[in-house]
């Protein structure tokens, strides 16, 4: 699954995926998110992100997980 609006750039935050080119990295998102905060605050907070933005954070780290290879014991 391709997210149009996570884009990589070794040149911002040590290449970890960020949106739109921004220096928000899909980090920074879900770990807002973990902490509590709407996506309003979020938004409220950064008002360059979108709420498709946040979205795409969301999708990203589910097709990130979903990936994942589980390593049998």
């Amino acid at each position: 699954m391709t997210q149009p609006r996570i884009t990589l750039d070794s040149n911002k935050r040590g290449g970890r995926p960020c949106i739109r080119n921004l220096r928000i990295s899909v980090y920074d998102v879900l770990d807002m998110l973990a902490e509590g905060m709407s996506e309003a605050n979020i938004i409220e907070d950064f008002p360059e992100l979108e709420t498709a933005d946040i979205r795409a954070c969301l999708a990203f780290a589910a097709d990130r997980e979903h990936n994942l290879y589980t390593v049998a014991v």
